[in-house]
């Protein structure tokens, strides 16, 4: 999840990094999109995933079942990255979410990550999804000395984006 504004009714499965928060917030409510529909900070396993239509119960307790299989993760940022605009905090190791993400897109194929416009899709966490070369820079520059950030990552959720709001639509692990 990105720059971009969403459309309402989309969705997202995503691990929240809590201990990013404090790192991160200000800048993402400033120029990452997903901020603004209350997502926390994260690592995005698969966006967008269903419409809202399409999250029925059966749907919920499939994912809940594929998240519920996933063991605790240690996980550590110790490098920013750029996509273009957008400026990321790189999850180490980063091979588990991207099995996560293959998972989820085997298992839910009409939902291609970053609905197949990406050839590799790369984890990571959101700080900036646009701004000028220089302010990314110097994003970039304020948080790299605040690096390494260390946690334990325990949960997953799916996100449902609508009008102006995310929140947690009910399938956790």
């Amino acid at each position: 999840m990105g720059g971009a504004p969403f459309a309402t009714g989309e969705s997202a499965v995503a691990v929240p990094v809590s201990a990013a928060e404090p790192l991160v917030s200000s800048y993402r409510a400033r120029l990452d999109s997903s901020a603004a529909y209350g997502i926390p900070a994260h690592v995005t396993v698969l966006y967008p995933f269903l419409p809202a239509p399409l999250l029925t119960s059966a749907v919920l307790d499939q994912v809940r079942g594929e998240l519920g299989c996933v063991p605790p993760l240690e996980v550590a940022f110790q490098r920013l990255g750029r996509l273009g605009r957008v400026l990321y905090l790189a999850p180490e190791p980063a091979e588990p979410f991207e099995q996560l993400t293959a998972r989820f897109a085997r298992r839910w194929p009409e939902a291609p990550p970053y609905g197949g416009v990406h050839e590799k899709v790369i984890a990571h966490l959101t700080v900036a999804g646009s701004g000028s070369d220089g302010l990314l820079e110097s994003i970039a520059g304020e948080l790299a000395t605040r690096l390494p950030l260390r946690t334990t990552l325990d949960e997953a959720a799916l996100y449902l984006l609508a009008a102006g709001a995310g929140r947690c639509a009910g399938a956790s692990a």
